[in-house]
């Protein structure tokens, strides 16, 4: 689905403020802890080797059951990068001192060729 202007200027305020981290990167250090926010069905079509699910729609609601230790490195992964932005955004502001979002999310795995699992 096409992104709204609205959502897309939103994503784009908060850019700034939000860690990318490649794939490439990612790959090369194993201290993150890797989650996927997005939706159940797309999780159950497929997800990362190793991510935990947390969908952008409970993230700020369940994150400090799941990873209450603040320091934690987090690293989120969507579809392409603008759910995972905002959330990421979002744990900053609840205090999350090392979160990041992964460039170009699941569609980069995806176009990598990378192995996914599939619940």
């Amino acid at each position: 689905m096409q992104a709204s202007p609205a959502f897309a200027r939103l994503v784009e305020s908060v850019m700034p403020h939000v860690t990318l981290v490649t794939i490439e990167q990612y790959q090369q250090q194993e201290q993150w802890q890797l989650i996927d926010v997005r939706e159940d069905n797309e999780w159950l079509q497929g997800h990362l080797p190793n991510a935990k699910h947390v969908s952008r729609g409970i993230i700020e609601r369940d994150i400090e059951h799941r990873f209450p230790d603040k320091n934690t490195p987090v690293l989120l992964y969507c579809g392409a990068g603008q759910r995972a932005a905002l959330a990421a955004y979002n744990l900053q502001l609840m205090g999350y001192t090392q979160v990041a979002s992964m460039v170009g999310g699941y569609r980069a795995w995806i176009q990598h060729q990378f192995p996914i699992v599939q619940d």
